[in-house]
């Protein structure tokens, strides 16, 4: 089977690139901050949302609530969890409210709030996604659900629910019920484009095959197809003879010929196939 060549790149580049990845992302969250969220005070949880609020009711810069919340948290985060969370996420944390300062007078994207909710959710998710590929965070509230996972021993996700519930409750109070059901929105929109981002369109395909032309099908996949192929040790639930079961993972584009071996080797093979969201390995993505 020809070896398929990784590409690797110095320890240097990839390090620039991880910062990249930081400041572009967070560039991208304040941009859809300051055009979607915020003009149609759409409190969509986290620091954010804070600030939204804190804008609307005291008309204090959202910037500054921002720096004035993520930068003790970063350090009550070190001070109280450790020395996990690296420079890189330090820099997204005093770089966002720096681009939400910088932008603030971008003229709204929409005044609808449906729009806002809609396209602010995945501006945000678009960036948080970015920022994730290189390896930090922004800091605010994720921090404060850690704290609170660690010294309560609420699950993380809980955590996160409680403070983005307690914000959207808030704006709820602070505007009205469709403005909470619209941040909502946006808090859905957010995590599946980060989903997006994270994960990609391109899903991998797993198939397992059992078939009574096991090697004749190993070898295909092996030469004709060239990806590695796993075989499983399985039985019969009826019969309870041997019958080796064939995993391996293809691209979408390489599917439609797997299909065509199989079925031309041998017509009688029994396949199930799955969507895999994400495949890391030789041949497929590193990280």
């Amino acid at each position: 089977m020809r070896k398929r060549r990784e590409k690797t790149m110095p320890p240097a580049v990839e390090a620039a690139l991880e910062y990249a990845y930081v400041l572009i992302g967070a560039a991208i969250v304040a941009v859809a901050f300051n055009v979607f969220l915020l003009p149609n005070r759409i409190a969509s949880g986290g620091v954010s949302g804070i600030s939204t609020i804190m804008h609307s009711l005291f008309g204090i810069e959202p910037a500054y609530v921002q720096w004035a919340l993520n930068i003790p948290l970063f350090i009550a985060g070190v001070v109280l969890l450790g020395r996990q969370f690296g420079v890189k996420t330090f820099v997204g944390t005093v770089f966002l409210p720096l681009v939400v300062y910088l932008t603030k007078e971008m003229e709204p994207a929409t005044t609808n709030p449906l729009l806002g909710a809609i396209f602010g959710g995945i501006g945000v998710g678009l960036g948080l996604g970015v920022v994730f590929r290189g390896r930090a965070s922004t800091g605010g509230t994720d921090l404060a659900a850690q704290i609170i996972h660690k010294y309560t021993g609420l699950s993380l996700g809980m955590c996160v629910i409680l403070i983005d519930g307690l914000i959207v409750l808030t704006a709820a109070f602070v505007f009205d019920i469709e403005r909470a059901l619209y941040a909502l929105i946006a808090l859905y929109v957010t995590s599946k484009t980060i989903d997006l981002v994270q994960v990609g369109l391109g899903y991998s395909k797993i198939a397992l095959i059992i078939t009574n032309e096991e090697e004749k099908v190993r070898r295909a996949i092996l030469h004709e197809i060239d990806r590695g192929v796993t075989r499983l040790p399985a039985y019969g639930g009826y019969t309870e003879h041997e019958r080796p079961v064939l995993m391996c993972v293809v691209a979408q584009s390489e599917f439609t010929k797997l299909k065509q071996l199989v079925r031309t080797i041998d017509p009688t093979a029994f396949v199930i196939v799955a969507n895999a969201a994400e495949v890391l390995g030789e041949g497929f993505q590193r990280t």
